[in-house]
């Protein structure tokens, strides 16, 4: 049995705390390999070496840290497949959603190539009487990432990428459910020319999260996982003096107007709200038509889409839709709220829970599920399913359906597809969710963009990649100087106002 250890100083190494973690193969419902789950004093040695490292990294030219970056981009390109298929092969992804997963990372850190640029600071000169002043950006330290299963390439790069070109060291706490691709990407960051130790790859499970919340050498944390996990890891880290920011669950709705394109609405409505099998933070779960006959014309389209759907391995061809789930607990999980919501009086036009794969028997395969006339008391909408399950709630005006995704307790992302300018400009205006699409349906900004949601999707003040991220990793300094052409006799007991 293969056993996946962690990446440190430079090089894999194996697990000391004699704890391991299964990594399964979801399509076979196999385990494929054994991950080492770091002890708290695992964790703690890999920050001390890190803490070693970073100065020098550090002190380095900001340029030079974007050359390591550029040979970065390079290697993720030479080794795209390789990536892909390891990714696929523990997530379950289809191949071309694997490779999407490595490239959304991959343009983050083509962006961080411009760190020089991000992190120049601000001059004044002559401020006042032979006085000068300016303000730099400096790295934190050591900074760390707990990153989920659902994308084990894109999240990692999107922290490590803008970390590490500020100057910090950076800590990986990957999902341990899909750990192989973490590990390959610190393999390529160290062949691209990055110092050992600057980039640590510790796997692990809730000891080695507490570990890194409570060690005192890491000045940051960011995260994304669930609702519940982020408010823990925010309270925790905040409360030992980190800077912290934490991305958490959605229920992201997409209303659809009585004048829009249906086709389109229909298409967008199946490509993100079953894509990567509904495990996406991004995924539009609920579809808010307005008026009984726009949510019967979408149901007429959406039903014969839907039912079209090619569920498979990623080994079954470039025409597998999406795969499995990614544990059997998650299968059960979904399969429950899917029988909940039936048992709470939704109609459920499409039934993907019999589903049935010959030679997967024991894949975690779940068949695509349609829900109407769906409301919002019933568990299916409070909760995020994560899982392959798309649901209409009927709204009868546009601000019925406004309604739906303001008063939701998530904040995400949202969409309106609609062929109306004023509509549209009001809803990006009004709606109180992070990211806004029109006729969009997936609005997942590019990485010269932030990435973050509201309400209890987001924690913080700063948002992921974009400029917020070289915020994020660094602090400002300013200084105040004179120089001895400026200075006066006799000593200052007051603030002087500026000439």
């Amino acid at each position: 049995m293969k056993e996946l250890g962690h990446f440190i100083n430079g090089q894999q190494v194996a697990g000391q705390s004699g704890r391991f973690a299964d990594v399964m193969n979801p399509a076979l419902g196999e385990v494929q390999a054994k991950v080492a789950l770091a002890s708290k004093a695992e964790l703690d040695a890999a920050v001390e070496a890190a803490a070693q490292a970073q100065p020098a990294w550090g002190a380095t030219n900001p340029q030079r840290r974007a050359r390591v970056m550029m040979e970065f981009v390079r290697l993720l390109h030479r080794d795209m497949d390789k990536l892909a298929e390891a990714l696929s092969s523990e997530h379950g992804k289809t191949l071309p959603d694997a490779k999407g997963d490595v490239q959304r990372g991959l343009e983050v850190i083509e962006f961080c190539i411009g760190a020089p640029h991000l992190l120049k600071g601000e001059f004044t000169d002559s401020a006042g009487p032979g006085i000068d002043m300016y303000s730099m950006r400096q790295p934190l330290g050591v900074v760390a990432g707990i990153t989920p299963f659902n994308f084990p390439a894109m999240i990692p790069l999107w922290k490590m990428g803008p970390a590490l070109a500020c100057g910090n060291a950076f800590i990986l706490k990957p999902s341990e459910r899909d750990p192989s691709v973490p590990l390959m990407l610190a393999e390529l960051m160290t062949e691209a020319g990055l110092p050992h130790g600057v980039l640590q790859v510790v796997n692990g499970d809730k000891e080695s999260v507490d570990a890194i919340l409570d060690n005192p050498t890491i000045q940051a944390i960011g995260f994304v996982g669930s609702t519940p996990i982020a408010e823990y890891i925010y309270g925790r880290g905040c409360s030992n003096g980190k800077r912290v920011q934490c991305f958490g669950g959605a229920k992201n709705h997409m209303i659809v107007m009585p004048d829009a394109d249906m086709d389109q609405a229909a298409d967008a409505l199946v490509g993100a709200g079953y894509g990567a099998a509904g495990e996406r933070c991004m995924a539009i779960s609920v579809a808010v038509p307005v008026g009984d006959e726009t949510a019967d014309r979408l149901i007429e389209k959406l039903v014969p889409r839907i039912e079209k759907l090619k569920v498979g391995p990623y080994t079954a061809g470039a025409d597998v839709d999406y795969g499995p789930l990614v544990t059997a607990q998650a299968k059960e999980r979904v399969l429950g709220l899917i029988d909940t919501g039936v048992e709470q009086g939704a109609d459920l036009v499409v039934d993907g829970r019999n589903f049935a794969l010959q030679g997967y028997e024991s894949g975690y395969f779940i068949g695509p599920s349609l829900f109407d006339k769906v409301t919002p008391d019933m568990e299916i909408y409070k909760q995020e399913i994560f899982g392959p399950v798309l649901s209409t709630v009927r709204a009868q005006t546009y601000e019925e359906a406004i309604g739906y995704a303001m008063d939701h307790e998530y904040g995400n992302g949202t969409a309106i597809f609609t062929r109306d300018g004023d509509t549209a400009r009001d809803f990006a205006a009004r709606i109180n969710v992070g990211m806004v699409g029109i006729n969009v349906p997936i609005p997942v900004p590019l990485a010269y963009h932030t990435f973050g949601g509201w309400k209890k999707s987001g924690f913080g003040d700063l948002n992921q990649h974009g400029p917020d991220a070289f915020r994020f990793y660094t602090r400002t300094k300013t200084v105040t100087s004179r120089w001895p052409s400026g200075l006066k006799e006799g000593g200052e007991f007051h603030f002087k106002q500026m000439d």
